[in-house]
């Protein structure tokens, strides 16, 4: 089985949305698309750039199918990541990828002057995620940690997860005990604490239900809950096993998820805010 194109996936988004009753995350839209093709385990785990990010394939052409469908006007998104179907788009109607994609070219091509003659459409419509994605911030952090030695890394953890709330961190080290590469306590509210054992992979690839299954042997007695972290992925059926019933709960943070974490915290990644002074005609004239 090949991977869906885009032109497949914008249909595949379009019925997901409507599967979900108009609106979803982006992760519940990718659960129902892949769960509609029925694409497997090899298909979904595929990555799209792995020297670069963490970003699987199917992943990558189903942002390009949610941004096609954005700028033809039928679908829009939240701030908080949530999207929904506009009310231009009527359920059941006809839907035309051609002329989906020769609309937003064509728009793309009257909005934007080119720089460079031999400058793609496909550059002018999605700008943003090819430079977070290919040339950004986030391919610049996934290799440096990639390229970080197991010691420093291990030290990265210890500090992301103290910045986060834990307390009483301890790194077992690279071999870790029997799966087990660090354990600390999460408090809530002051009120409620939770044993978490750690486990803690610099991957490019991505992490499989077994791995997920072998870490759960290894906690079960000692801890209330796991906590997997990844500079990779983790295919469906890790995620799936991760969130089992009747199973010891285990929360999985990727890359894409260790990053932005990262950046949140400002560890090792600098934000500079631009302040954006404008002048105000009307109260001027009022006075």
């Amino acid at each position: 089985m090949n991977i869906p194109n885009r032109e497949q996936l914008m249909i595949s988004t379009l019925k997901a949305l409507e599967t979900l009753g108009g609106s979803g995350s982006i992760e519940e839209i990718a659960n129902t698309v892949i769960q509609a093709l029925n694409l497997p385990e090899s298909i979904t785990s595929q990555l799209h750039n792995p020297e670069k990010s963490s970003c699987t394939e199917v992943e990558y052409r189903l942002y390009w199918a949610r941004t096609y469908l954005k700028n033809y006007g039928w679908l829009d998104n939240s701030e908080r990541g949530v999207w929904a179907l506009t009310p231009k788009y009527q359920l059941g109607q006809k839907i035309d990828i051609d002329s989906i994609v020769q609309s937003v070219r064509s728009k793309s091509s009257s909005r934007t002057k080119k720089k460079q003659t031999n400058q793609s459409v496909e550059e002018d419509i999605l700008p943003s995620f090819a430079e977070e994605i290919e040339a950004g911030w986030k391919k610049t952090l996934h290799q440096k940690l990639l390229q970080m030695k197991p010691d420093a890394f291990e030290r990265l953890a210890k500090r992301f997860l103290r910045e986060s709330g834990f307390v009483q961190m301890e790194v077992t080290g690279c071999s870790g005990d029997g799966g087990i590469d660090g354990k600390g306590i999460i408090k809530l509210q002051n009120v409620l604490s939770y044993h978490v054992v750690l486990q803690c992979k610099r991957y490019k690839e991505s992490v499989g239900a077994g791995a997920i299954r072998d870490f759960r042997g290894a906690m079960i007695g000692r801890a209330d809950k796991g906590l997997f972290i990844t500079t990779s992925t983790f295919t469906r059926d890790a995620i799936r096993e991760a969130t089992r019933d009747g199973a010891s709960p285990i929360d999985l943070i990727d890359g894409e998820r260790l990053m932005e974490m990262l950046k949140q915290l400002r560890l090792g990644v600098h934000v500079r805010m631009v302040e954006e002074v404008g002048v105000d005609d009307a109260w001027f004239e009022s006075i």
